[in-house]
């Protein structure tokens, strides 16, 4: 060996905090499949228990269990879009809305043809989630240049654009009354008296299962972390060789397509959808439940899809239990759960800036380390 040559470096050397962020090499397919099937195994898990929990409830509690469900499609996807990529979106209500309208028109128009069968649900559902990852891919080009209020402006005007076109094409979506279709019935092979609530608590659970699966792969992908690193550092990321762009509007055809499939359900649990129900209180209600929730945690996105429920019952609890004036019962049936909404969400903040999510995992870690400290 000459004085000029230099002897390799037997030491491995440690790749830095961005490059462990980016794709793996192609070979290292093992731990990828170790993590779906583990992440199978928690939703066999999950809907099982669930399954249980629908069989004990009442109809009514059942159909908030739907709810629920549906609502987790969509912050399952909002949050990868807002917590994994960093992009605000303010449109997420009219979303749902674009997917609740390809049901009920593929539903309205199958019940006028007579065409019947128990493939038309998963269909309608499909074309669903088709419609609006093509709106979302539309709306995540246009976007894909813009950053922080500018997009959120965007995707505002869109939120704002969707419910008007409903009333301005009133020969296809029937104007503010909405769109009704016949509701989903249980198969025949479950009786008779099946409770149809049940029923649709477990087609909106198949679909919030579904979507979970998927957006716990998607987050431990290589997509995932190139997703995270975009947030985190969008010229780091460009110089490591991700593309940016690409990468934002995949991430936004993504929560599109879950927005529409959980927009979708939403039309099914209620035979009709209507522009009201679609409004910007919604696209805000969202936006609030997946901060306080958990930003960046699809555990976040359940607590989250469990607020929007409670919450949104909050008004007509508070005029059923106390006997109150005409008008300002109307007054907070309107307004009340947005108030508390942006009231737990200054609160959470302040408290616990990590989400109910992360008071939960901080409060867990406490009781760990206390059970820790009484054995020594």
């Amino acid at each position: 060996m000459t004085a000029t040559e230099v002897s390799p470096d037997p030491r491995p050397t440690r790749p830095s905090p961005l490059r462990r962020l980016l794709p793996g090499p192609p070979g290292a397919a093992g731990a990828r499949g170790s993590t779906l099937l583990r992440h199978l195994v928690l939703a066999v898990l999950a809907g099982t228990a669930v399954v249980l929990l629908t069989n004990q409830l009442a109809p009514y509690q059942n159909l908030q269990v739907a709810r629920v469900c549906a609502f987790l499609c969509v912050t399952a996807g909002y949050t990868v879009l807002v917590g994994l990529n960093g992009q605000l979106s303010l449109g997420h209500g009219a979303l749902m809305a674009t997917g609740a309208y390809t049901v009920a028109l593929m539903q309205q128009g199958f019940d006028e043809r007579a065409v019947q069968g128990r493939w038309i649900l998963p269909l309608s559902l499909l074309l669903a989630v088709v419609v609006t990852a093509a709106a979302g891919l539309v709306i995540g080009l246009a976007a894909a240049r813009l950053r922080g209020p500018y997009l959120a402006g965007v995707t505002l005007a869109v939120a704002t654009l969707v419910p008007a076109i409903t009333t301005i094409f009133t020969d296809v979506f029937n104007g503010e009354q909405g769109l009704r279709f016949p509701m989903e019935t249980p198969p025949a092979f479950l009786g008779a008296y099946f409770q149809p609530e049940r029923w649709l608590a477990w087609v909106a659970l198949l679909a919030a299962l579904l979507t979970m699966l998927l957006m716990a792969n998607l987050v431990r992908s290589r997509f995932g972390r190139s997703l995270r690193a975009v947030r985190d550092d969008e010229v780091a990321a460009r110089l490591a060789g991700i593309h940016v762009a690409r990468n934002q509007v995949l991430a936004f055809v993504v929560s599109a397509a879950c927005a529409g499939l959980g927009g979708g359900v939403y039309a099914v649990l209620t035979a009709t959808v209507a522009p009201g129900k679609f409004s910007l209180d919604l696209s805000l209600f969202l936006l609030m439940a997946i901060v306080i929730g958990g930003l960046g945690s699809l555990a976040g996105a359940v607590w989250g899809a469990i607020l929007l429920v409670a919450l949104q019952d909050l008004p007509s609890l508070i005029t059923e239990t106390f006997t109150l004036p005409s008008g300002l019962a109307q007054r907070l049936e309107g307004n009340l759960a947005l108030a508390v909404f942006g009231l737990i969400l200054i609160v959470v903040m302040l408290a616990a800036p990590g989400g109910l999510h992360g008071a939960a995992r901080a409060l867990t870690a406490r009781l760990r380390a206390r059970r820790r400290a009484a054995r020594r």
